[in-house]
């Protein structure tokens, strides 16, 4: 999985064998996992819908973070990176990340360039580790 602004792939994992190693990976590369939101549960209460299992993880490095308000303080609206673990109804699981290079990229300031490469280069080893 590959679009303007995530990357990912699919994960011969269960579901929620997936989400513990996506969450164990992140810590390997310096993220926590700030909010954890369970988009299933979410539309099934809000409006009646069922769907196949979809969380999305808010991913924070606060290294990085730091850096990156530093540089753009209102970068915030953009912040943390967030990673998807979703089954189809097929039931196959993927793993979908954030592109920081690509969301950042909408900052327009050089010195957020580097940080967002780095974030990068980060969320896919955790990936590449699942």
């Amino acid at each position: 999985m590959q679009n303007d602004y995530g990357f990912g792939k699919t994960v011969a994992l269960e579901f929620d064998r997936a989400v513990a190693r996506v969450t164990e990976e992140l810590g390997r590369q310096g993220f926590g996992v700030l909010t954890e939101i369970d988009v299933q549960a979410t539309m099934k209460k809000k409006i009646d819908q069922d769907m196949p299992p979809y969380w999305i993880l808010g991913a924070c490095n606060p290294r990085f973070a730091s850096r990156a308000i530093a540089a753009e303080p209102s970068i915030g609206n953009l912040l943390p990176c967030n990673v998807v673990v979703r089954a189809d109804a097929q039931g196959t699981v993927h793993v979908e990340m954030m592109d920081p290079q690509a969301v950042m990229g909408l900052v327009g300031r050089d010195e957020v360039r580097p940080i967002a490469a780095e974030v990068r280069t980060l969320l896919q080893q955790a990936l590449d580790a699942v």
